[in-house]
C-alpha cells in the first residue's frame, strides 16, 4: 500500500509517461490482465486509458486492475489510470519502494 507522499512522487513520474492501454467495450479480460501484468513488471509504471464506452467507471476498472494484477492505484484522474508494482526483475526496476517513499532531496 502506497502511503501518500509515494503517490504524489508517482504521480509526478508519470506526468511524462503515455498511457499504454485502452480499455473499452470488452471490459478487462485475461489476456488483457496478462498483457497489463507484463507491462508492469517491463515498466513499473503505466498509464491506462479508459474509453467512454466502457462497461464501468474509471475507478472500478483501476480497483479491479489493481486486483488481478497486484499493483497499486498511484491515481485516477478523469479516464486516465496509473498503476505501479515494482519489477520482479531486477534489471528493470527503475522506481524502487525506497525511492517511491519520499523525493529526492527531501530529509526524511
Amino acid at each position: 500500500m502506497l502511503n501518500s507522499k509515494q503517490r504524489a512522487y508517482l504521480r509526478s513520474r508519470a506526468n511524462s509517461v503515455q498511457p499504454v492501454f485502452q480499455v473499452g467495450k470488452g471490459s478487462v479480460g485475461d489476456s488483457m490482465c496478462r498483457s497489463i501484468a507484463d507491462a508492469l513488471d517491463a515498466r513499473e509504471l503505466i498509464k491506462i486509458s479508459v474509453l467512454e464506452n466502457a462497461a464501468g467507471t474509471a475507478r472500478e476498472i483501476a480497483d479491479q486492475l489493481s486486483d488481478l494484477t497486484g499493483s497499486d492505484v498511484v491515481a485516477v484522474i478523469g479516464r486516465k489510470i496509473i498503476l505501479f508494482k515494482p519489477s520482479s526483475r531486477e534489471k528493470n526496476r527503475v522506481i524502487s519502494p525506497e525511492v517511491a517513499k519520499i523525493k529526492p532531496g527531501k530529509p526524511e
